[in-house]
C-alpha cells in the first residue's frame, strides 16, 4: 500500500483561549453549586406541615413537606451526591491518563444533566435520593480535572487569582441557588427548579464531546496522540517506518502484542492508582492541607444547607433565602478573589498559603461565632458578613497547595481525593449531624454556635502546615511526561502549532 506525506499549513489558534476556557469552567462550576443552593433553599427544600394546640394545621411545602421528611432525612438528601462522587472521582482521575479529560467531563456532565432532570420527576424520598447520588458523578468528572487545566493555562504571576476566580463560583453558585430556588418555589413548583438546571447544563455536556481536545501538563492521553510529526523529523526515517509497518510478519506480532496489552491494562491502571494514592498519603503537606479543609468544609457545608432555615428561626427573617443569598454572593466573590490576589502579592508559595489559611480562618471564626451571640438581626448580619468574607478567602490558597505540592501527573488524583475527603469527612456528615443535634436540643442558636466553633481547629491544623518542609513540584518532570513530538498537542491554548503533517495510506 502506497504511503505519502501531505504537509498542512499551521491551523488557526483554538477559539478556546485560556480566558474563555476559564469562563466556561466558571459557568459549569456555578451551575453545579447553584443546584446545591437550590435544594437547600426554603422555596425548594420547604418545611414540614405543622399543627397548633387548637387543632389548626398548615400543610407542608417543598420537598420536605411533599415527602414528609424529618430533619435527619432532609440532611441525608443534601449529602446523597457523595455516593456518586466517592465512587466516580478516583475513576475519572485515573482515566485521565488514558482518555482525554474533556471527554470525561462530557460524560460526567451528561450524567449530571439526566440526574438533575430526574430529581424533578422523583416521587418519594428514595427516588430523589438516588438521583442526588448520580448528581455527584458530574462533580467527580469536573472538579478533579478543571482546576489542573486552569493552573496550566493561567499566567504565572496570577495562578492563585485564577483559581480564586474559579472557586469563587462555589459561594456565588450557592447564593444564586438560594435566590433561584426561593423564587421558583414561590411562584411555580419546586420540580421546575431542577428541570431548568438540566436545560442550562445540557449545552456544556455536549461541548465536552465536540470541542477540540486539550491535554494536561504531565502526560498526553492516548486518545490525543495523533500521527503528528515535527518539522525536525527526517522524512526518510518516517518512510522506512511506514514500509516496515506494512510487512505481514510485523503486523502479526503487533496484533499479538496489542492483545497482550489489552489483557494487562486493567491491572496496570489499578497498580498505578495504588502507587499514586500511596504518594499522596505519605505527603505530609498534602495530608495536613486536606485535614484542615475537611474541618472547614464541615462548617461551611452545614452553613450552606441549614443557614436559611436557622436565620428564619433565630431572627424571624421573612426572606431568609434572599438575605443569605445576597450575603453569600457579595462575601463569596470579594472574599475568594481577595484570598487569591493576596497570596499572589505575598508570592505564591506553600508556606505563605498556609499562613493565609490559618489567619483568615481564625479571625473569620471569631466574627461568625460572635454574630450568633447577638439578639439583634442587624448586628448578626454585620458580623456574619465580615466572618464570611474572611472565611471565603481560603478557596484559592487551599487548592493552590493541592495542585503544587504534588507531581504534575498526580494533580487530577490530588484534586479528586481532596474533593472526596472534604465531602465524606466534611459537608456530607455535617448536614445530617446538625439535623440530629437540632432535633435533640431544639435551639438553632446553640446549634449554630457549636457548629461554628469547629472553624478554630481548622485554623489550628493549617497553622501547623507553616512549619512543614514543602516543595513546589509544579515544574517537576512526570513519569508520563509528554515527548517533544506530543508537547505541541499538550498546550493548544497557549501556543498554536508551527506545522502539522498528516499521514495517508
Amino acid at each position: 500500500m502506497a504511503s505519502s506525506l501531505v504537509p498542512l499549513s499551521a491551523p488557526h489558534p483554538s477559539w478556546f483561549t485560556p480566558k474563555r476556557l476559564l469562563v466556561i469552567f466558571c459557568v459549569i462550576n456555578m451551575l453545579n453549586y447553584m443546584d446545591r443552593g437550590t435544594i437547600a433553599s426554603n422555596g425548594v427544600n420547604g418545611s414540614l406541615g405543622t399543627c397548633t394546640s387548637s387543632g389548626t394545621c398548615t400543610s407542608g411545602s417543598g420537598i420536605q413537606g411533599e415527602f414528609n421528611l424529618n430533619n435527619f432525612e432532609d440532611g441525608v438528601l443534601s449529602s446523597a451526591f457523595m455516593v456518586g462522587l466517592l465512587v466516580a472521582s478516583p475513576i475519572f482521575a485515573s482515566l485521565s491518563k488514558s482518555v482525554n479529560p474533556f471527554r470525561l467531563i462530557g460524560v460526567g456532565l451528561s450524567v449530571w444533566t439526566l440526574a438533575t432532570a430526574g430529581c424533578g420527576f422523583s416521587f418519594n424520598f428514595w427516588s430523589i435520593t438516588i438521583c442526588r447520588m448520580l448528581v455527584g458523578v458530574g462533580e467527580a468528572s469536573f472538579i478533579s480535572l478543571a482546576a489542573p487545566f486552569i493552573d496550566d493555562n493561567a499566567p504565572i504571576a496570577q495562578k492563585t487569582a485564577w483559581l480564586a476566580i474559579f472557586y469563587m463560583c462555589i459561594p456565588t453558585g450557592y447564593a444564586l441557588g438560594y435566590v433561584y430556588g426561593g423564587l421558583v418555589g414561590t411562584y411555580l413548583n419546586w420540580r421546575f427548579a431542577f428541570w431548568v438546571e438540566a436545560i442550562l447544563m445540557l449545552p456544556f455536556a455536549v461541548l465536552g464531546f465536540v470541542m477540540k481536545p486539550l491535554n494536561l501538563k504531565g502526560f498526553a492521553p492516548a486518545e490525543s496522540k495523533q500521527a503528528l510529526i515535527s518539522e525536525e523529523t527526517d522524512v526518510q526515517e518516517v518512510q522506512d517506518a511506514l514500509n516496515d509497518s506494512a510487512k505481514p510478519t510485523k503486523e502479526k506480532f503487533s496484533h499479538m502484542f496489542s492483545k497482550m496489552k489489552c489483557t494487562c491494562i486493567d491491572l496496570n491502571q489499578f497498580s498505578r492508582f495504588i502507587k499514586d494514592m500511596k504518594a499522596l498519603l505519605v505527603d505530609k503537606v498534602y495530608v495536613v492541607n486536606v485535614l484542615g479543609y475537611c474541618a472547614y468544609n464541615f462548617v461551611l457545608g452545614a452553613y450552606s444547607y441549614w443557614g436559611p432555615k436557622a436565620g428564619y428561626k433565630i431572627y424571624n427573617m421573612s426572606d431568609a433565602d434572599l438575605i443569605f443569598g445576597g450575603i453569600t454572593i457579595v462575601c463569596g466573590i470579594l472574599g475568594t478573589l481577595a484570598g487569591g490576589y493576596v497570596l499572589d502579592l505575598m508570592k505564591s508559595t506553600i508556606p505563605n498559603a498556609f499562613k493565609l489559611l490559618s489567619v483568615t480562618t481564625f479571625f473569620g471564626a471569631i466574627f461568625c461565632f460572635t454574630a450568633f451571640c447577638f439578639q439583634n438581626m442587624y448586628a448578626f448580619l454585620a458580623f456574619f458578613s465580615v466572618g464570611e468574607l474572611l472565611v471565603f478567602a481560603i478557596q484559592g490558597p487551599v487548592n493552590y497547595i493541592c495542585l503544587h505540592c504534588v507531581n504534575p501527573s498526580l494533580r487530577p488524583l490530588s484534586m479528586a481525593i481532596s474533593t472526596v475527603s472534604i465531602h465524606i469527612f466534611g459537608d456530607v456528615p455535617s448536614s445530617p449531624l446538625v439535623g440530629v443535634l437540632q432535633d435533640a436540643i431544639n435551639n438553632w442558636r446553640e446549634t449554630s454556635l457549636i457548629l461554628t466553633s469547629i472553624l478554630f481547629p481548622a485554623a489550628g491544623i493549617w497553622f501547623t502546615g507553616i512549619f512543614l518542609h514543602s516543595v513546589d513540584r509544579f515544574n517537576e518532570d512526570s513519569e508520563g511526561q509528554v515527548t517533544e513530538v506530543d508537547r505541541s498537542n499538550a498546550t493548544p491554548l497557549l501556543e498554536p502549532r508551527v506545522a502539522e503533517t498528516s499521514l495517508f495510506c
